[in-house]
């Protein structure tokens, strides 16, 4: 039985939180036990005035009397739209306390991504991706822990905290494993829907406990706490009274016992009609009342610290009411003595004199405030908070706000609001400044400007209301020159993520045709044959390879355009299964002394990360796998320095274990796709990079012979048909049909790999590493269809002497091998591994040395490729080739 009243309550509205209160010292001694503890979240749900906020409180004494260090922050209902509010309350106060060499040594390498969120760096020159700040905000924080164990982390009014704090706080409460620190949450159920929702039901997810979902307190305890206030001699239809009035809410029954005290109302049955009255003037009408009897300038004052919502001092209230020092001065005294305002607890952060004693009456105030002063006076702020120096990122909020009047300056006030965030790394923000912007509206010549900026806002989380901003302001007078080629290009891009390929194509051939032969057209031009590349569909644009090896013989590498085609016309070679030598010599062509021309690297936005992906992956597949390695290599060591922690840094790891993969390091090559692939989950399935980090983790899971693992995975992440329309390295159709193989369903195997060949073909694509299909479907049919199977190994034999790699040649040699018998399958089996060991690809070779091994019954070469393979992380092949040892039958 939970006790009426509790023995030591610093606060009313702790009765009847002995439960969460159990809960609360539990987790407190849990992270003071051990440093190394798994860090613990806790969340209190419960509506509007049922102690949430003194829940919290309680927390911060027990953690101090526990020696903890304690920061705390708390969401405001006018103040979602401000980006990383909440956050930078948590953090601001021990990072701004640290001389700015100490602050910069603590966040290290995050300390220019996660620094501009925070307030306590200026941004860079490039816009960073969220999904990167919000790393950098989870680092910033592991690493203060450590320094300030044990930690405690309170948050208050979580459904009001902004959408940048909810991913970073969802994105926090998944690591607390590996962290010792406590989080306590606050909010109420409901409140709020969409993306901030989904946050906000991660981070209850990721709960050590239960939510604590608190109850109004019963009659007996409003009876108790009516007694303690008012005196024993309350009778108990004048306490019956108080609970029905207020519900058993704890905010609401201390107010109104506080009102009866200053009424001075006898707490008896004969009062207790009475009751209902005084409970009105609370909140919504009834402090419109209140207000009215403090006076005009009061409420005034009120009204204005409502407007304000955050950092509310005397001076700037008097500002926005328009009071002078001393009239400002007696009413801020005449609303705390009204219990309307009051002074900050010492311990929270930040330079305000003034809060409003709960956020009931702060919405009640503000919503109190007639709607047309309401607009005029957040213009008003904007103004004040603009002339104090702070942006007009900071001024963004009140902008927002204001009554929509044909403004030029707040055009361009909400479009350098937008800049602002978008340099922090919040897009969200920056479309909300750029939809207000245009509600305005602007001027016939900038619209089309700001239609493109919120296109590009957009674009990371919103493809298809990207196409549509873009188109509207392709089709308005303004954009020209490189803008306008920008915004095509941008549309193009924005569409291909919408999977309307064709539509991408035909958008910035039209734009192509309208422009003069230049640098402009041939950027296009480029732009077009890069989408026709990626596209894996069945349908091939006649004579497409053609018009880009004619337009690419054109090339010298002068400049990007020119170089952006080389790299387009080499990987389309490397498809087709070209000479290696002559696309080599191609690729090469479109670096400058050896390295990445200035405006082709991996975080310049003007041609993006597919085409460096098409350059790396020629090299990949030409053996020139040095060169592949390190563009890779660089690509991950790029988006780990800008902070560009998505989609981007998913695809480098990706990559970075194909190259792994390609090598033999097979070890390597699953830890990389592990962490691609864990990186793509939270970006989303179905997307191109999820595909590229599944596709190669099933791939080297099979190398390394754990199959059971390998089907798995693909079961598990749905690595099965349709099959997404852009390219993939490798092939994803040979991978499954090899899969299948493994898994003893031959038949199906077979029929993917028939499927593999068939749609490769219908591409032009007959690079035999690439798509290996022909391979393995060789090896599949040679008992059940031999002449089938002996032209496959023929024209596979054809197509590795085209391209001319020591791997092509070498793996159609092992497959010829399979397929004889006696000296000749000896001979093509030796001559595999002489290809294959002048090949960087060591798995390849240890498995054609276990081959040969076999045929030629040699133990010495078996125990060399048992190394080999042992090296590369091959379980598989070492276990084949144990056991050959093991029988040792006909083995000299």
């Amino acid at each position: 039985m939970t006790e009426v009243r509790p023995s030591a309550a610093p606060s009313a509205a702790l009765w009847e939180r002995d439960e969460e209160l159990a809960a609360i010292a539990e987790a407190v001694d849990v992270l003071c036990a051990d440093r190394h503890s798994p860090g613990t979240l806790l969340e209190l749900r419960g509506e509007a005035g049922l102690g949430k906020t003194a829940l919290l409180a309680e927390t911060r004494r027990i953690a101090e009397q526990r020696g903890c260090t304690v920061w705390s922050a708390r969401g405001g209902e006018t103040l979602r739209t401000v980006p990383f509010n909440v956050v930078r309350q948590l953090l601001q106060p021990a990072l701004v306390s640290m001389l700015p060499e100490e602050a910069r040594e603590y966040l290290g390498d995050w300390y220019d991504i996660a620094g501009p969120a925070l307030g306590i760096a200026d941004p860079g020159d490039r816009h960073p991706d969220p999904q990167g700040v919000c790393e950098g905000l989870v680092a910033a924080v592991r690493r203060l822990a450590r320094r300030d164990w044990p930690l405690v982390l309170l948050i208050d009014d979580a459904h009001w905290a902004d959408q940048e704090t909810l991913y970073w706080l969802a994105a926090f409460a998944e690591r607390l494993a590996d962290l010792s620190v406590l989080v306590v949450v606050a909010r109420r159920p409901g409140e709020i829907t969409g993306e901030s929702a989904r946050h906000l039901d991660a981070i209850a997810a990721a709960a050590g406990r239960p939510v604590a979902s608190l109850s109004a307190l019963t009659p007996e305890a409003v009876a108790g706490l009516t007694r303690a206030t008012l005196g024993e001699n309350a009778d108990a239809a004048f306490c019956r009274e108080v609970w029905a009035v207020t519900g058993g809410n704890p905010y609401e029954t201390v107010e109104l016992l506080a009102k009866v005290q200053d009424s001075e109302l006898e707490p008896v049955e004969a009062h207790a009609g009475e009751l209902r009255e005084l409970n009105r003037s609370a909140r919504g009408g009834g402090l419109v009342a209140r207000l009215e009897e403090l006076g005009v300038d009061a409420t005034r004052f009120a009204w204005a610290a409502a407007i304000l919502g955050d950092g509310i001092t005397v001076d700037l209230v008097a500002q926005l009411a328009t009071l002078g020092p001393e009239d400002a001065a007696r009413c801020a005294e005449r609303l705390r003595g009204a219990r309307i305002l009051t002074v900050p607890d010492p311990a929270s952060a930040g330079p305000a004199e003034l809060e409003f004693v709960h956020p009931l009456i702060a919405t009640a105030a503000y919503n109190s405030v007639p709607d047309a002063l309401r607009r005029a006076m957040h213009g008003i702020a904007a103004r004040i908070v603009n002339d104090s120096g702070r942006g007009a990122a900071a001024a963004a909020r009140h902008l927002l706000e204001v009554h929509p009047d044909d403004d030029e300056e707040l055009v361009w006030q909400l479009r350098e609001a937008a800049r602002e965030h978008l340099a922090v790394g919040a897009p969200d923000a920056a479309r909300r400044c750029l939809e207000r912007a245009l509600e305005e509206p602007p001027r016939p010549e900038v619209h089309a400007h700001v239609l493109y900026e919120l296109g590009c806002a957009t674009f990371l989380t919103a493809p298809a209301r990207t196409i549509g901003h873009l188109r509207t302001a392709l089709g308005m007078p303004g954009l020209d020159g490189e803008r306008r080629v920008d915004a095509v290009i941008r549309l193009s891009q924005a569409l291909l993520h919408n999977d309307q390929m064709e539509e991408a194509v035909r958008t910035v051939e039209a734009e192509a045709a309208r422009l003069p032969a230049g640098p402009a057209r041939m950027r296009l031009q480029a732009v077009r044959f890069m989408w026709e590349g990626l596209h894996a569909g069945e349908s091939l644009t006649p004579g497409r390879s053609e018009r880009l090896a004619e337009l690419a013989a054109t090339c010298t590498g002068r400049d990007n355009a020119e170089r952006a085609l080389l790299i387009l016309r080499g990987f389309d070679a490397m498809m087709r299964g070209e000479n290696a030598e002559e696309i080599v010599e191609i690729c090469d062509r479109a670096l400058v002394n050896g390295r990445l021309a200035p405006g082709l690297g991996w975080t310049d936005s003007e041609w993006g990360v597919e085409l460096l992906l098409m350059l790396a992956g020629s090299y990949a597949y030409t053996d020139r796998l040095d060169r592949a390695e390190t563009l890779y290599n660089e690509a991950l060591q790029a988006y780990d320095t800008a902070g560009w922690g998505g989609g981007h840094l998913a695809l480098a790891h990706a990559y970075v274990g194909l190259a792994h993969r390609r090598r033999g390091r097979l070890e390597a090559a699953e830890d990389s796709l592990r962490e691609s692939l864990r990186l793509a989950e939270r970006v989303g399935r179905g997307l191109p990079l999820y595909w590229t980090a599944t596709c190669n983790l099933v791939d080297t899971l099979l190398a390394r012979g754990h199959v059971d693992e390998a089907w798995a995975m693909a079961e598990r992440h749905g690595f099965a048909p349709p099959y997404p329309s852009t390219v993939v390295l490798p092939d994803p159709r040979s991978v499954r049909g090899r899969l299948l193989l493994a898994v003893g369903r031959a038949k199906e195997g077979v029929d993917e790999l028939e499927a593999a060949e068939k749609a490769a073909a219908a591409r032009g694509h007959h690079n035999p590493v690439h798509v290996f299909a022909a391979a393995d479907l060789a090896r599949a049919l040679a008992t059940e269809d031999p002449a089938r199977a002996a032209r496959l190994a023929v024209d596979l034999r054809c197509r590795a002497e085209r391209l001319g790699t020591d791997t092509a040649i070498g793996e159609a040699l092992r497959v010829a091998a399979a397929l004889e018998t006696g000296q000749r399958a000896v001979r093509l089996a030796g001559q595999a591994v002489a290809c294959l060991e002048s090949s960087p690809c060591q798995y390849e070779h240890a498995a054609a040395r276990i081959e040969y091994g076999v045929l030629a019954r040699s133990v010495p070469d078996l125990e060399r490729g048992v190394a080999l393979a042992r090296s590369c992380g091959a379980d598989g092949l070492v276990e084949q080739a144990r056991a050959e040892l093991a029988a040792g039958v006909g083995l000299r």
